[in-house]
């Protein structure tokens, strides 16, 4: 009596089809979390420019927030996209 390998079982074939699903699952899971990031950053963004409006300026709201200059500058940057774009596919609602 012999113990057969469960991946001998399988044809090449189902292995390769078993592998491709895994990394599909892998890539789905990888593109859900991005999306998330990219949620999560707009808010911080959003948040970090009412903080430059509360505090009164980048440096001060920097200080403010114990964060870089540079990062609540990028932060303003991703907030001032985010808008363009929101204004963008409300330009485009209007249009059609």
């Amino acid at each position: 009596m012999s113990v057969q390998n469960p991946d001998k079982a399988l044809s090449r074939k189902q292995r390769l089809q078993e592998k491709q699903r895994r990394q599909l699952a892998v890539v789905d899971t990888v593109d859900k979390a991005e999306a998330k990031v990219r949620k999560a950053e707009v808010e911080v963004a959003m948040a970090v420019t009412e903080a430059v409006q509360v505090f009164g300026g980048v440096l001060e709201a920097s200080e403010g927030l114990d964060m870089p200059v540079q990062t609540v500058e990028r932060f303003l940057g991703l907030a001032q996209d985010e808008a363009a774009a929101a204004n963008s596919v409300a330009e485009a609602v209007v249009v059609s």
